[in-house]
């Protein structure tokens, strides 16, 4: 009890002295720096001491109103993996032409005790390094110096963008605590913004006003406070998670209207609903306009339609054309960057070059063909309508018995409804050609496989033998070929002995460029780490190196959802030639186990057959996404699957 007490009042002593804490710029305490652990997560490897952040509008005569984001962070280095916080990228708009971003005022110090006496080391300009992304984006990378464990660190910047329409997030959790949060967000009364709350973790607002001027005109600034202490971490360190980013705690601002009409300007509405977000982007030119262009690919279209007269085949002749034609660049967009036509002709462009220009295709040649708004993986879940909901574009080609078609020309290796990863995130939203929109589920009905065979024998020095089969369908099959296509032969083999404690003899893999087949890779191999010989008995897992050890559900509560992207199902046929001079004592017992509303099974069995042991395995999960109330069934489910495949095959000498 006495024990518990003084812990009690350490933990009260170091909270107490986060409330009286200085935090003015260049002001880190001893205290700071004698900190052994943070007092509510003493397994976080580092954490922000102030976090502190300030968004306001400032207005010239040349560039009218500018957004400018002031950040100030302190952050305390508990152990070396800590160590990563020492280094910050800053990502901006710095497009090759045009109106651009700048990250400027840039101050930071490294603080650490030195003979009990607090010390610190400036940022130098050498610590600071500007990088070109792309020809729209640039990087600011900042690396701070004499980082030790126990050190504090302390970063100061200014970013100013042209753009202030486009508030960035207020984030309140990151992947490590923070024990002072404070966010300012100040715009004029010309500009009215919706605030919308994100993910699991709330911050109380304060909302007030106050006078301001430009020149004679006077107008009222909105103020928008939040302040915490003390904020859990949402680490990033469960498996199955699109984007952690979507369930950590923040509020997002999103433009409802401007009014400038008080000052000889006008009056616009933005977005309120789906409907209206859609119509929106429609009405663009660089969206609804794009889809009415098809002279540039006139003569092409006729050539695929004279060797292609049904609809399945336009469809797939059409798809297959624009893939080959425009490569895309890699920027995601809802917009077309280029304009279809300037696409077409160099061969390059963004998602929504080419998938608009995909749809405008599959309708030239009588389908019923529309674009698909998406909100990518790394977007997060569109909740709440807003144009920035949306960051992705596809096509669909409908029919009249209510099937459909879902399309991506931007990836090499898709299919007609099997999309790429990037684009499997809950719902996209059709939109028609009068600017009408509804949803449809992005998730394939097709579940991803993957299929294996094996076949083994065990030599009498206790060598185990095989071959195995292995077939990826659908999403696995995309996955396989973006994953691996480009990696040398020597590189796969040597990958596939490391993870499966293999040597490998034959390694073929088969329609790796043929996307209308499946992936098959053939192997054979020999292993002498998979038969565990206790005195006169052997010792097998029924599935080998193929069988799951590790329950990837470790949380003791998880909130969000378990993304697999796609349903999906793993099989495993096995078959063991048992050696002469044994039989067989013991075989694990058949097992079943399944989820509530068929979201998953599992169903394993073993069985002897003559001169052979047999296993079959058949994990399958028939949605995409497990919601989070089914978490701790999921992790149990798992637990059961892990104990059952761990069960081991004996075999005694006769």
């Amino acid at each position: 009890m006495k024990k518990k007490i003084i812990v009690l009042f350490i933990l009260i002593a170091q909270i107490a002295t986060v409330c009286a804490q200085n935090y003015k710029f260049g002001k880190v305490s001893k205290e700071e720096l004698e900190e052994k652990f943070h007092p509510l997560d003493s397994t976080a490897d580092a954490s922000y001491l102030y976090k502190y952040r300030r968004s306001y509008f400032n207005y010239s005569d040349t560039q009218g109103f500018q957004l400018i984001t002031e950040i100030h962070q302190r952050i305390k280095i508990y152990t070396k993996e800590g160590f990563e916080y020492a280094t910050k990228s800053i990502n901006y708009y710095n497009p090759d032409s045009g109106e651009r971003e700048s990250v400027n005022s840039i101050k930071g110090y490294t603080f650490y005790l030195k003979n009990g006496k607090v010390e610190k080391e400036k940022l130098s300009k050498d610590g600071i390094f500007q990088e070109k992304i792309n020809e729209y984006n640039s990087r600011k990378k900042i690396t701070m110096s004499k980082i030790t464990e126990g050190c504090v660190l302390e970063l100061k910047y200014t970013i100013v963008s042209p753009y202030p329409t486009s508030i960035e997030d207020v984030e309140f959790q990151k992947s490590i605590p923070i024990k002072k949060l404070k966010s300012q967000i100040e715009f004029p009364e010309y500009y009215t913004f919706k605030t919308i709350a994100k993910g699991y973790y709330s911050v109380p607002m304060t909302n007030t006003s106050k006078g301001s001027k430009i020149g004679n005109t006077n107008f009222r600034t909105e103020i928008f406070n939040f302040e915490d202490e003390n904020i859990p971490a949402l680490k990033n360190n469960e498996a199955y998670v699109a984007n952690i980013n979507n369930y950590r705690g923040g509020v997002k601002f999103e433009l409802a209207q401007t009014n400038f009409i008080s000052i000889g300007g006008d009056f616009k509405n933005y977005s309120n609903s789906w409907e209206t977000v859609s119509k929106q982007i429609f009405k663009s030119t660089s969206f609804g306009s794009e889809l009415d262009k098809s002279s540039y690919y006139k003569d092409d279209l006729e050539k695929i339609l004279a060797n292609n007269t049904t609809d399945q085949d336009k469809i797939g002749a059409i798809f297959e054309f624009v893939k080959s034609q425009v490569k895309w660049n890699g920027f995601y967009g809802k917009y077309a960057e280029k304009g279809v036509r300037a696409a077409y002709k160099e061969n390059t462009g963004n998602v929504a070059d080419i998938n608009l220009m995909l749809t405008s295709m599959l309708r030239s040649a009588g389908l019923e063909a529309n674009p698909v708004l998406v909100s990518s993986r790394g977007n997060g879940v569109p909740l709440f309508p807003t144009l920035n909901g949306f960051d992705y574009v596809i096509s669909i080609v409908q029919f009249p018995d209510n099937s459909y078609v879902l399309l991506d020309a931007t990836e090499l290796y898709s299919l007609p409804n099997v999309l790429p990863v990037r684009a499997l995130n809950w719902d996209g939203r059709i939109v028609t050609k009068d600017g009408t929109s509804s949803w449809v589920k992005l998730s394939s009905t097709k579940h991803a496989i993957e299929d294996n065979m094996m076949m083994v024998k065990i030599s009498d020095d206790l060598i185990v033998e095989g071959l195995i089969r292995t077939k990826y369908e659908n999403l696995n099959a995309l996955n396989f070929r973006k994953n691996y296509n480009h990696i040398k032969e020597e590189e796969l083999i040597k990958d596939y002995e490391e993870n499966n404690n293999i040597e490998t003899e034959e390694f073929k893999i088969l329609n790796q460029e043929d996307i209308y087949k499946d992936i098959v890779r053939n192997v054979k191999f020999s292993s002498e780490d998979l038969i565990e010989q206790i005195g006169n008995k052997l010792y097998i897992e029924p599935n080998l190196f193929l069988t799951k050890r590790e329950n990837p559900f470790k949380l003791a509560e998880r909130k969000y959802p378990v993304d697999f992207a796609t349903a999906w199902r793993d099989i495993n046929r096995v078959s063991i030639e048992i050696p002469e001079g044994y039989t067989v004592e013991k075989l694990p017992e058949s097992f079943a186990i399944a989820l509530p509303n068929n979201l998953g099974v599992f169903k394993y069995q073993v069985s002897q057959n003559g001169n052979k042991v047999k296993s079959l395995s058949i994990l399958e999960f028939n949605s995409a996404m497990i919601p989070s109330e089914y978490y701790a069934y999921l992790k149990d489910f798992y637990s059961k699957l892990v104990k059952k495949q761990t069960e081991k095959i004996v075999l005694i000498k006769s």
